[in-house]
């Protein structure tokens, strides 16, 4: 990992990218990093514009915000739109296969059906986690056992085992994409 890693998960209100930015934040402090989280959301309960934001260092962070994000993560064509002008020289995009992404970005690109994992193969609700999965595979800036450790931490009771199916399935979908 880079000295600091500037991330920014985007999509829509209900999409549960707050608490992804939370669990993303943890499982980088069980890893013994420092790692600072915030988020911002539209008035709108669901639908509306959502974002987290997480640094992780391995080193002290000296300011509390993301400027130039090194991954930005984007499941809505808003979001992407929103924040793609945002993102440091070197990023990574994850984004939803629904995001049309310009042919000539100079950006790394990683197109994955994250939504469709969710709703197909196991609930909508868990895309978060799934999307968590996919950006532990590409990024390696936190441990699979600490990430599944900061979700099983904070998932409500009795959906332990839906998160942990939803975290290896966008993990597994991540590897096959960097396998080709």
């Amino acid at each position: 990992m880079k000295k600091q890693l500037e991330v920014r998960l985007s999509g829509a209100g209900g999409q549960g990218l707050i608490l992804a930015g939370i669990i993303l934040a943890e499982a980088a402090l069980y890893d013994e990093k420092n790692a600072i989280q915030s988020q911002s959301y539209g008035p709108e309960a669901r639908g509306g514009s959502s974002r987290a934001e997480v640094i992780i260092s391995d080193n002290e962070i000296h300011y509390p915000k993301v400027i130039s994000p090194n991954v930005l993560v984007s499941l809505t064509q808003d979001s992407y739109n929103k924040y793609k002008g945002e993102l440091a020289e070197d990023a990574i995009l994850i984004v939803d296969e629904t995001v049309e992404v310009e042919a000539d970005i100079k950006h790394t690109v990683y197109q994955l059906p994250l939504l469709e994992i969710a709703r197909v193969e196991l609930r909508p609700v868990v895309a978060n986690i799934v999307t968590l999965g996919a950006f532990q595979r590409i990024t390696g800036c936190v441990s699979y056992e600490s990430l599944e450790t900061a979700v099983l931490d904070r998932v409500p009771k009795g959906t332990e085992e839906l998160n942990k199916q939803a975290l290896a399935a966008g993990h597994k979908a991540a590897g096959d994409l960097l396998a080709r």
